[in-house]
């Protein structure tokens, strides 16, 4: 799922985004505007499911360690949880794996989603294939350039109010500056641990079910890990993402 934050019309008229609670209602998040991935585009891809309920996405890091986002395991239970890596479909093919074990990141903050990424173990090794490769990470503190253009993908909605989508869609979306992002979202903290993406105009995104998914440069390195946003390519409000540079000590140490 990919968290939506809700924005509350002031009598200024001004727009400020709440901060988020454990109990406000969340959807999660699929890609907007995007279009059909092509086989080897995410080779490193999961779908995460929770009691047999298609969920988030991820990447394999090694042959048993996902990266996903921490609110995607929140009051959950490893024994609920499966993944699918090595295929386009969300529901068919490549290779099925339970988790045994889980961990967020020990900075997770439930009320503004910062260090929003979550390490699962997989009960069985899943090796490398012609369809399966392992995540690569961004280096340490990586931050992207502002107007860099990413690709972001998953099997989330393709519309606020949509479907998932059967097969996996990816969505090209340039880095907005930290600075702008926190404009566009007062009140709401946009932290040093996250990155954001998208066009002012809206219209490409990451959206519901999404979230957990990889946000990766052109040579596939994963670089953020699709977190939270106001509803799904709404124009002025970019996708927020966790920034793997800041949280990699965790992730090795997880590995």
């Amino acid at each position: 799922m990919k968290f939506f934050t809700t924005l509350l019309a002031l009598p200024s008229l001004a727009l400020c985004a709440p901060a988020i609670s454990p109990e406000d209602d969340f959807s999660s998040v699929q890609i907007v505007g995007g279009m059909p991935a092509a086989a080897g585009d995410f080779p490193s891809i999961i779908a995460f499911y929770y009691e047999g309920l298609f969920n988030c996405g991820g990447s394999l890091l090694n042959a048993n360690t996902v990266l996903t986002a921490a609110h995607c395991v929140v009051n959950r239970v490893a024994s609920g949880m499966t993944i699918r890596v090595g295929s386009l479909s969300k529901e068919t093919g490549g290779i099925v794996a339970n988790v045994s074990s889980f961990k967020m990141h020990p900075g997770y903050v439930t009320a503004t989603q910062d260090n929003d990424v979550a390490i699962l173990k997989l009960s069985t090794d899943i090796a490398q294939s012609a369809s399966i490769s392992y995540a690569k990470l961004a280096p340490t503190n990586f931050d992207p350039t502002p107007g860099a253009l990413l690709t972001v993908a998953g099997w989330g909605l393709t519309k606020p109010s949509g479907d998932f989508s059967p097969v996996l869609l990816k969505v090209d979306v340039p880095v907005v500056s930290r600075a702008q992002c926190q404009t566009s979202y007062r009140g709401q903290l946009v932290s040093e641990n996250m990155i954001c993406a998208g066009f002012a105009q809206g219209g490409k995104d990451s959206c519901s079910s999404d979230s957990g998914g990889p946000l990766v440069d052109s040579s596939k390195t994963v670089i953020g890990v699709v977190s939270w946003g106001q509803g799904c390519a709404e124009a002025g409000f970019p996708g927020v993402y966790a920034r793997v540079g800041t949280v990699l000590d965790f992730i090795n140490s997880s590995l």
